[in-house]
């Protein structure tokens, strides 16, 4: 469903991504891991264009793209086939849940008031917060608002949801509760690409693993292998690190 050619992007003299290429079947759960500042951010974010590439194609949902050429048509064609979960939540603080997540619905997709608001009360109920939607994002803890951010990433029904470390920002007392609505959708085949240091929902829900470092693709595979008999060294240093108690 999803094919991406040679993506490159710089910053100044920094390469940040250096010719990615990537493939992402219908309904498949690709989780990226590695250091901090190894690109990994600037990926997703190249995806629905928040970051401009300076070479790259990608095929997204019948869509093809010149990343780096593309006009503001197709950037929103484009923009229609993603969703993007933000570290920050990245709500809007003057609009309760309920209308958070009916934005889109009404602004993008011209649905009727009436009926957005309805859709909106389905994906409230699914990420357990019905009782909340004439709530505030001020009023809401961390958890509640990452759980509203997944939830207008739903309302998009996008080709593919992109999550940019969801549990970052997160006490740890909230991260269990963001993670089980991440785990409903991969259980419900929600093709994703997500970026996070949870080791976790790498493992037990990830079809694939990408192990990246200095802009690059390391190593990718099932979990199963990855995290137990990672081929190249620099993975299994990364692995030591995060996962101390595991065998690689």
């Amino acid at each position: 469903m999803i094919e991406l050619r040679g993506l490159t992007k710089r910053f100044g003299a920094n390469t940040v991504l250096d010719g990615i290429d990537l493939d992402i079947a219908e309904g498949e759960i690709v989780v990226v891991i590695g250091p901090s500042g190894t690109g990994k951010s600037t990926l997703l974010r190249c995806f629905n264009l928040l970051e401009r590439p300076d070479a790259g194609r990608l095929t997204i949902d019948g869509l093809t793209l010149d990343l780096a050429h593309c006009d503001r048509r197709q950037a929103l064609a484009l923009r229609r086939r993603t969703a993007f979960v933000f570290q920050n939540y990245a709500l809007f603080a003057n609009k309760n849940a309920l209308d958070n997540i009916a934005e889109r619905l009404i602004i993008v997709d011209r649905l009727p008031k009436r009926e957005a608001h309805a859709r909106a009360r389905e994906i409230l109920a699914r990420v357990g917060l019905a009782n909340r939607e004439t709530s505030y994002p001020s009023s809401l803890s961390g958890g509640q608002q990452q759980r509203i951010g997944i939830g207008r990433a739903m309302a998009a029904n996008a080709a593919l949801m992109l999550f940019d470390e969801p549990t970052s920002a997160l006490d740890p007392e909230w991260v269990d509760e963001v993670l089980a609505v991440m785990k409903d959708l991969a259980l419900a085949r929600q093709t994703m690409l997500v970026v996070t240091h949870e080791m976790r929902f790498a493992r037990d829900l990830a079809d694939r693993v990408i192990f990246m470092e200095g802009g690059r693709i390391v190593e990718q595979g099932p979990p199963s292998e990855l995290f137990t008999r990672p081929a190249d060294p620099r993975t299994r240093a990364f692995l030591r690190k995060v996962l101390p108690d595991a065998e690689v």
